[in-house]
């Protein structure tokens, strides 16, 4: 199962393999308190893009749009499908993001566009 979170809730047994996909590490987590098995920032929106959304100057819709786009042309796509894929046949696999609101953030748009990848 592939299930979204956001890193600041600490880990739990159900997450399995724990992925970052944020391009930026997030405020007061150390490494060892993350327990990542990767971080996949490459697949992360451009930071141009995120400035724009964090400092509200597009909204999410916008956001949403140009991150699609951003995700067909990004070369770093295959293998994060391929490391989905493999990681999946194990069990669980989390993706974790430091944004605070939990409904409109890049990994919701990212969920939502693998659920005709995987």
């Amino acid at each position: 199962m592939l299930k979204m979170k956001r890193i600041y809730e600490g880990v739990t047994e159900g997450d399995g393999c724990r992925i970052l996909v944020d391009r930026l590490w997030p405020r007061g987590i150390s490494k060892e308190k993350a327990q990542l098995d990767y971080w996949e920032k490459e697949i992360a929106p451009t930071n141009d893009l995120r400035k724009a959304f964090h400092s509200e100057q597009i909204d999410y819709e916008t956001f949403k749009a140009r991150y699609l786009e951003e995700l067909k042309q990004n070369e770093a796509v295959p293998s994060f499908i391929e490391l989905l894929r493999r990681e999946q046949a194990k069990g669980d696999v989390t993706l974790l993001f430091g944004a605070k609101n939990e409904m409109e953030n890049q990994v919701t748009v990212l969920m939502e566009w693998l659920q005709d990848k995987l």
